[in-house]
This record gives C-alpha cells, structure tokens and sequence, in this order.
C-alpha cells in the first residue's frame, strides 16, 4: 500500500522531467559525437590542406610564374598578335593568384592530424558540457564560446589536459549552478533539448558541406592511394617539378634561338 501511495504522489511534471532527462543523455551523447567527427574532419582536411599547399601549391606558383614569363616573352616578339597578347594577360593574372594564395599559406608544415582515443574522449565530455548551443542565456553563452574556442585550439594541437582543465574551469563556475523544481528543471531541459537538435541540423549540414568539397575529394583520392602504399601528394609535386624543369627547358631552347 505504501509503494502504490509513492506512485500515486508523483507529479505529472516529475515523470516528465524523467523521460525528457533521459532524452536529454541521448541526444547530449549524440551530439557530442557528431562534434567530434566535425572537429576531427576539420583538423584533417587543414592539415591535408596545409601539406598540399606545402608541397604542390608552392610549387604550381613557381610553374605559373615561368609560364607567364613565356607567354609575355612570346606576346612581346608579336606585338599585333591579339591571341598572344590576351594569352600573356591571363598568364600574369593566374600566376598573381598562384603567388597571392601561396604567400597567404606560406606556412611551416603542419603536423598529420592523428587525434588518440584519450583526445577524442576529452573532446566528447567538453563538448557534453560546455558547448554554446546549449544554452539560451546570453552570458552563459557567450562564457561558453570562448570556451569552446580554446577547447578547439587545444584538440587541434592535440592537447588533451588542456580540455579537461578547461571542462573542470567550467564545472566549477557559478553558472552551472542549477536551481530548484521540478517544474523549472522540466523548462530547462524541454530547451536544453530544443537546442542541442538545433546544433545537431547544424553540424550535419557543415559536415555535408565539407564532404562535398574538393578539399574532401582530394582527401579521398590521397587515403585511397595510401592504402596502395603511395604519397598522392608527394607524386603530384614531383609531377609539377617535372613541368617546371620543362618549362625552363623550353625558355632557355628559345633565348638560344634568339642568339642565334
């Protein structure tokens, strides 16, 4: 007769805030999940990014540059000549961009993103916890994305300690301190939740976004290659240092002419 009394004096709002609570665990493991994978994709594209720019972007700026330097020379022995003269302007203008976009990302060579099951799991929790979406006040939120910034910066460099201090910085500030009631506690996941589904739309659509990218074919072509023992991109360089060695050929074959 007791437990029946027990059953009976729980609220509506209580078996509520049970079964949205559960909800709430789910959809929390889910999206830090999908957080993970977004910040992981990231850090392997920049990186895959960073070492094409590194070894074949700096390079192909090299091959622009002799090949605007051999369509101007050929444009000036024939000043009437229309074709030869558009040829050299957009000749100049790709090779201007080559040297922009390499000057922009001349860079050291980053380090190959590999991030261990340990940073990965730090990444979760933080994410769990402190991720600006999750919540709706103004000050919090904008607590959180500062955090959440330097939880980024510190799995990118693959600094695990880093996150958990900043995860333990967070737990013990004032603003996680929850208030009382069921009824307020009920509010306050029914829009935790609401949030974190918005979130969640938004890391699968910039996660669609990046595997529609040529950055993510590129990766695709490279780990395929890997699997056959080969460097995508080491073979590609070569093959523009290949063009380069030609290119200088041809210039050096026509100023010889010209001597003689």
């Amino acid at each position: 007769m007791a437990t029946i009394k027990q059953r009976r004096s729980i609220k509506p709002e209580e078996r509520e805030l049970a079964r949205k609570s559960q909800e709430q665990e789910r959809v929390e493991a889910e999206l830090s999940e999908c957080e993970l994978r977004l910040a992981t994709l990231r850090g392997e594209l920049r990186a895959l990014e960073g070492r094409y720019l590194n070894l074949v972007g700096a390079p192909y700026a090299e091959l622009d540059e002799l090949r605007a330097q051999l369509a101007e020379r050929l444009a000036s022995e024939e000043p009437s000549n229309e074709r030869l003269q558009r040829a050299a302007r957009e000749a100049r203008a790709r090779a201007d961009e080559s040297r922009s976009a390499a000057c922009e990302k001349n860079a050291p060579r980053p380090k190959d993103f590999s991030p261990s099951p340990e940073l990965k799991r730090a990444y979760r929790e933080a994410a769990k916890y402190i991720h600006p979406d999750l919540t709706a006040d103004a000050t919090d939120r904008a607590r959180r994305q500062e955090l959440m910034a330097e939880v980024n910066r510190a799995y990118q460099d693959g600094d695990e300690p880093r996150i958990a201090k900043i995860l333990d910085m967070y737990e013990a500030s004032p603003e996680t301190v929850q208030g009382e009631g069921p009824g307020a506690e009920l509010v306050r996941v029914i829009r935790k939740l609401s949030l974190m589904k918005n979130r969640l739309g938004e890391v699968e659509s910039e996660m669609q976004t990046l595997l529609n990218s040529d950055l993510y074919l590129l990766k695709i072509q490279v780990d395929d290659a890997h699997e056959q023992h080969r460097d995508l991109i080491a073979e590609m360089a070569e093959k523009v240092r290949q063009r380069i060695a030609d290119c200088k050929e041809r210039m050096q074959a026509g100023a010889a002419e010209r001597v003689h």
